[in-house]
């Protein structure tokens, strides 16, 4: 659905990836009839749709557009196009304009009405950032990156066909296509399975298959009764991090650590819903 930029009043710059608890900071200052410009890129996102999440509009502005203008010259094309703006939101550290030249307090500069920058945000003594988020996700730190973002970290894919041996050999399981979205450390997980609305409990693995055909996967067992075989996409949210990505001489041997794997992750899912 097309929205009408001209009924924009307040607009929240940044990148917000991840929609973490300090993105939220700058939101609720929005007020009525506000929006964020998200300044794009193409590596993977914490949350490539931020529109999933919001009920307010979001306008994308790729860098490799924008890249090239002045600090001047980028904010005269926000108020070109959003003809009835009052206000405009950034965090403390917002950079903008070739080279990342111009800070967040030259915006007044710029623009005549209100502009409100807002401080660092601190969650237990700890400053919320996105790259924190990915490294923590990066080193299997799950509640660590739970908390920050102020919910489960998840990925979403289509459901497609695997190798064959889950069902056969070892433990039935949804295989998924993820695209654009930042993948966790390679290993195995407590995780939620949302198929079709409905939450399973469930373990999962993202990683290379080196114990088989050395293949990349990412491959959720649900331990719930499930019975959806026409499910076409499948949401999985992270609960705990369970053990490193490891080779198996045998498939007996991957069997037996599946089994491990699969108590541990009832253990951690036992609160959950």
């Amino acid at each position: 659905m097309k929205i009408d930029k001209s009924k924009i009043k307040a607009i929240a710059i940044g990148r917000f990836d991840g929609l973490h608890l300090a993105h939220f900071e700058l939101i609720k200052r929005l007020g009525e009839n506000g929006a964020l410009v998200i300044i794009k890129d193409s590596k993977p996102k914490l949350t490539p749709k931020r529109e999933d999440y919001l009920k307010i509009p979001c306008f994308y502005y790729k860098i490799e557009d924008i890249k090239h203008l002045s600090g001047e010259e980028f904010i005269q094309i926000l108020k070109d196009e959003f003809v009835n703006l009052e206000k405009i939101v950034v965090g403390y550290d917002f950079e903008f304009g070739f080279n990342r030249a111009w800070k967040a307090k030259n915006i007044k500069e710029f623009f005549k009405g209100e502009v409100e920058i807002v401080d660092e945000f601190f969650l237990n003594k700890v400053s919320v950032h996105s790259k924190l988020i990915r490294s923590m996700l990066e080193s299997g730190d799950i509640k660590g990156a739970n908390e920050l973002l102020g919910r489960k970290y998840f990925i979403k894919g289509e459901v497609v066909k695997g190798q064959g041996l889950g069902a056969k050999e070892l433990f039935a399981t949804l295989n998924l296509d993820v695209k654009d979205y930042f993948l966790p450390k390679e290993g195995v997980y407590a995780t939620l399975c949302m198929v079709n609305n409905k939450a399973y409990k469930s373990v999962s693995f993202i990683g290379h298959r080196v114990s088989t055909d050395g293949e990349f996967s990412i491959e959720t067992h649900i331990l719930d009764d499930f019975c959806d075989v026409m499910a076409t996409e499948a949401k999985v949210e992270f609960v705990k991090f369970i053990r490193d990505n490891a080779k198996f001489t045998s498939l007996k041997a991957l069997k037996e650590q599946i089994k491990s794997d699969i108590a541990q992750a009832k253990q951690a899912l036992e609160s959950e819903n």
